[in-house]
């Protein structure tokens, strides 16, 4: 007539607490090991040249107007900021496609007075 028999042990069900500590671990390492790059100080346009490798080293910027940047210094500062950098690394000269070549060969002669090493101009592909 009735039944007092002890109700069947329902399965238990799997925790996802692991898993949300796992993503929120790599969450954590990604964020740790990310660089993040400096906004540019401002807009440049590079030229355009055949494909070349990816330049590393310091970076100068130079805009259309002739505006230097370098790091958090601008104007005139930034020869003042370069000569406390390593000069046998090499400076990447990332100039505005505006700019004119003579006000770039201005530039880099005087990098050159100034002692510093290897300059490179960085463009983009075609």
């Amino acid at each position: 007539m009735f039944d007092f028999d002890t109700p069947a042990p329902r399965a238990r069900a799997e925790s996802i607490v692991p898993m949300i500590n796992v993503v929120f671990l790599l969450l954590i390492f990604f964020l740790m090991s990310a660089r993040i790059a400096p906004p540019e100080p401002f807009e440049t346009a590079p030229p355009r040249a055949a494909a070349q490798d990816p330049l590393a080293g310091d970076t100068l910027y130079l805009s259309a107007d002739g505006a230097l940047a370098y790091g958090p210094a601008r104007g005139e500062a930034v020869f003042a900021a370069l000569a406390a950098r390593d000069p046998a690394l090499p400076l990447v000269i990332r100039a505005d496609a505006g700019v004119e070549a003579a006000a770039l060969a201005r530039l880099a002669a005087r990098l050159a007075a100034e002692g510093q090493g290897a300059l490179r101009l960085q463009t983009v592909p075609r």
